[in-house]
């Protein structure tokens, strides 16, 4: 466990080495924190749909 999250440590660090200006790689940042936000709580409001019963239909 600890092993994968040093390597999506460092792909996020290397991903982000290469950008030209600070705006740019800011904005990057600030938009992959939140569509990671934006994925975990797609994944919270699909736990709580199931866990009360709805009927996806």
């Amino acid at each position: 466990m600890t092993k994968n999250l040093l390597l999506i440590k460092e792909i996020y660090l290397e991903a982000f080495k290469g950008l030209g200006s600070r705006f740019v790689k800011q904005y990057f940042k600030a938009f992959s924190w939140f569509c990671l936000a934006s994925y975990f709580i797609m994944l919270y409001a699909f736990a709580f749909r199931v866990s009360t019963g709805f009927a996806f239909e």
